[in-house]
């Protein structure tokens, strides 16, 4: 079978089983339970005047919301992307494309990617699995990746848990961050290193940020487990017992979160992995992110429509807002290191 072939019946298989199958952590939660804000009574603000604007790569966002990278290199991808990409230019949000290596591996998958002409002014990034680096990806793949959706920025995923556990995984990531450094110095566009939901420890975003990433997509454990979607469509029991014992396997989000900021303080972090509703925001960026990414919600909303991926949107910002509300938070900035956040037992 090519590769090519390989690729994008995994990606038509990776759709179908997020959108049918319970993937989620079983017994591994995002740890943002673990803390939780002191309501003020007195706020002493206009909640009409509350502000959840910020300016990223050169882009105004509304809020501090990301449609995170999920999906492309099929037919039914092709809906769900442009869906998305409505709805986040209604909303003036960022967002993410899946993995492009199909479109890569075949330019007549590049039209599953191709949103621009739905969403012109937002915040989109592009996405490559790092470690085909390692696989013989060269920047010239790394360019075409954002030219075929004029992407602000470059995301590279890492997912080395899943490749270990899945059918055909790429497995040599011996050297590997020489050449993501190369990557971060050579391309004109910012590059940001994104786990896919095991989380980023601090001793690997020190040596991100030392290799020259423009920031750091934490992608936690507590949301949708990429072993547990490998468990799905594994084709022997061996493999879906290797993959079912890492079910749980990652970092919790808020841990990661509090981790890559001790490493990386300097750098815009996103914070993504299990995020259902605007507390949940809240609390990421009060702990210091500054993008807040959703896959699985989103790609549930998107499966049905852009309008219903659009008011799923407004009633995170609507919950985000209350929340600053709470917290006697105006704006972000203020919002960020809040203290009125606290970490419980």
């Amino acid at each position: 079978m090519p590769d090519e072939t390989i690729v994008s019946n995994r990606k038509v298989e990776h759709l179908r089983i997020n959108l049918e199958e319970n993937v989620q952590f079983f017994d591994v939660s995002t740890g943002l339970e673990k803390y939780r804000f002191v309501h003020q009574a007195l706020p002493e603000l206009d909640l009409d005047a509350i502000d959840t604007s910020l300016e990223l790569f050169g882009k105004k966002l509304r809020a501090p919301l990301l449609v995170s990278s999920m999906t492309g290199g099929a037919s039914e991808a092709e809906r769900i992307n442009r869906n998305l990409a409505a709805a986040a230019q209604a909303t003036r949000i960022a967002m993410g494309l899946g993995s492009q290596r199909a479109a890569i591996a075949d330019p007549a998958l590049a039209r599953t990617y191709q949103v621009r002409d739905l969403a012109p002014d937002i915040l989109l990034f592009a996405n490559l699995g790092a470690i085909q680096l390692n696989y013989g990806y060269t920047l010239d793949e790394c360019r075409r990746a954002i030219e075929m959706i004029d992407a602000d920025a470059l995301f590279l995923h890492l997912n080395p848990i899943q490749e270990a556990v899945q059918a055909h995984g790429n497995t040599n990531w011996s050297g590997l961050l020489k050449k993501i450094e190369t990557v971060c110095h050579t391309l004109d566009v910012p590059v940001i290193v994104k786990e896919v939901g095991f989380g980023i420890s601090e001793n690997t975003a020190r040596q991100l940020v030392n290799a020259g990433v423009r920031a750091i997509d934490v992608a936690g454990a507590g949301g949708t487990s990429w072993a547990a979607v490998e468990a799905k469509r594994a084709p022997n029991a061996e493999l879906q017992k290797l993959a079912e014992t890492f079910w749980d396997w990652g970092i919790p989000t808020a841990e990661t979160l509090v981790q890559v900021r001790k490493a990386a303080p300097g750098l815009p972090i996103f914070a993504s992995g299990g995020i259902r509703d605007g507390i949940q925001v809240a609390k990421c960026v009060a702990l210091g992110a500054s993008l807040v990414g959703l896959a699985s919600p989103m790609l549930k909303l998107a499966h049905i429509s852009s309008e219903a991926a659009i008011e799923g949107i407004h009633a995170l910002v609507t919950q985000l807002r209350v929340a600053m509300f709470g917290v006697a938070a105006q704006n972000l900035s203020t919002l960020r290191d809040s203290p009125f956040l606290r970490k419980i037992n």
